[in-house]
C-alpha cells in the first residue's frame, strides 16, 4: 500500500475527461497538495468551451473549496484538445503521463439507449485506445485507473454493457502491456453531479413542481465527488493488477430524497415511468463475483477474473468481502439519514452552485 499523502508527488498525471465533474474535482484536489505535489497535470477533453472555463477559474481561483489552498499551477496544469476515441490525439497526451485516469465517458442512460455506437466508441473504443497506445509503443505509463459503475453488473442498458466491456478491456491490458498497472474503480450515483437527479429536482422544486419519480421503490448508491476521488486514490494506493475496487455505500430511495428536498412546501410529486434501460436497484457486486471479492481497508476488491492475473489462483487478502449481491437495496438508509447525509455536503440548498460548491469546484 502505498503512501496516500505522496501518491501524486512527482508523478505526471493525465485525466481524460477533465472536464467531467470527477476531473475538475480530482483537479482541484490534487492541486491541494493532498496526495502530494504533482509535477504535471493534463486535463485532456474534447469541449474546448469547458477548458477555456476550466483555465480561466483557475486562473481567478473563484471556487477554493473543502479547505483547498491551490498550489501555484503557473506550468502545472497542461490543457489539451482531444478525444479517448482519436489514438492520434490520445498519444501525445499518453507520453507525458505516470498515471492515467480515465474518466471520459457517455454516462446518460436514456442516450445511450438511443446512441449505442456512440457509447461504444467512447466508453470501449476509448479504453481500447489507451491499452492500445501504451502496448503497441511501449510507453511507461505506471497506473490506468477505469472509472466504472454499477450499472456494468448485470447490465441491462447500453452504458452499463459499455462500461462492463471497459472494464474487461483494462483488465486484459495487463497482459497486453505488463509494465503498466490498470485497475478499475466501480462506484454509484455521485450526489449532485452533472446530470444527477439532485440538481434535477431544486430546479422542480423551484419550478413549483411536480418533482417527477421514475418509480416510487426504485434505489441508488451514494456518494459525493470527494468520496469519488478518494476512491480513486485508494485504487491507485492498493490496488492489484485487474482488481475492481469497490466502496461500501449507503443508498437511498430516490422517493426519500425527493421528500427531503422538498420539505414541508406544497410541492406535488408524479410518477412518469422508468426511462429507457434504467434499472429499479443497481448491483455494485454480483453473487458471482462474491467469491472473488475481499475486504481491502474501507474497500471491496474484486480479483480479476483471468487466473494469470490472481496469485495462485485464489484471491488477494484475508478478510472475507462479502456472501450475497451487494445491491442498493441490501443497507437503504431512511429519510433523516438522507437528511444529515444531504445537509453534510450542502445538498440541501436549492442554490448548487453555492450549496454544493464540490459540484462545480473549479468553474
Amino acid at each position: 500500500m502505498m503512501d496516500r499523502a505522496t501518491l501524486l508527488h512527482g508523478k505526471r498525471l493525465l485525466i481524460t475527461g477533465g472536464t467531467g465533474s470527477l476531473g475538475k474535482t480530482l483537479l482541484a484536489l490534487a492541486l491541494s497538495g493532498r496526495y502530494g505535489a504533482p509535477e504535471r497535470i493534463t486535463v485532456f477533453s474534447r469541449d474546448e468551451a469547458k477548458q477555456h472555463h476550466l483555465r480561466v477559474a483557475l486562473q481567478q481561483r473563484a471556487y477554493a473549496t473543502h479547505d483547498i489552498a491551490y498550489a501555484d499551477d503557473a506550468g502545472i496544469v497542461d490543457f489539451r484538445v482531444g478525444d479517448v476515441r482519436s489514438l492520434d490525439s490520445l498519444l501525445p497526451a499518453l507520453r507525458k503521463a505516470d498515471i492515467v485516469v480515465n474518466a471520459a465517458a457517455l454516462k446518460q442512460v436514456p442516450s445511450c439507449e438511443y446512441f449505442p455506437t456512440e457509447a461504444v466508441a467512447t466508453n470501449v473504443d476509448g479504453a481500447a485506445n489507451i491499452v492500445r497506445a501504451i502496448r503497441d509503443h511501449e510507453l511507461p505509463v505506471e497506473t490506468v485507473v477505469g472509472i466504472s459503475t454499477d450499472k456494468a453488473v448485470k447490465p441491462v442498458n447500453v452504458m452499463g454493457m459499455s462500461k462492463a466491456l471497459q472494464e474487461r478491456i483494462l483488465v486484459a491490458g495487463n497482459l497486453d502491456a505488463p509494465q503498466t498497472r490498470f485497475v478499475i474503480v466501480r462506484y454509484g450515483n455521485v450526489l449532485a453531479s452533472r446530470g444527477s437527479v439532485i440538481p434535477l429536482f431544486h430546479q422542480q422544486i423551484r419550478d413549483g413542481g411536480p418533482v417527477t419519480l421514475t418509480s416510487l421503490e426504485m434505489t441508488r448508491f451514494l456518494l459525493s465527488l470527494v468520496d469519488a476521488v478518494e476512491i480513486v486514490m485508494s485504487a491507485i494506493a492498493g490496488a492489484h493488477p485487474g482488481e475492481v475496487f469497490v466502496p461500501r455505500l449507503p443508498s437511498a430511495r430516490i422517493a426519500d430524497i425527493a421528500d427531503v428536498l422538498i420539505g414541508d412546501r406544497p410541492i406535488a410529486k408524479r410518477t412518469i415511468g422508468i426511462r429507457p434501460g434504467e434499472k429499479v436497484h443497481e448491483i455494485l457486486v454480483s453473487e458471482e463475483e462474491c467469491g472473488r471479492a475481499s475486504m481491502r481497508g474501507d474497500h471491496l476488491a474484486i480479483a480479476p477474473m483471468l487466473p494469470e492475473l490472481r496469485v495462485g489462483g485464489s484471491v488477494r487478502g484475508s478478510v472475507p468481502g462479502i456472501d450475497g449481491e451487494y445491491s442498493s437495496r441490501t443497507e437503504t438508509v431512511g429519510r433523516e439519514a438522507v437528511r444529515r447525509l444531504l445537509a453534510a455536503r450542502g445538498l440541501l440548498s436549492e442554490d448548487l452552485v453555492g450549496g454544493a460548491a464540490e459540484t462545480e469546484m473549479l468553474a
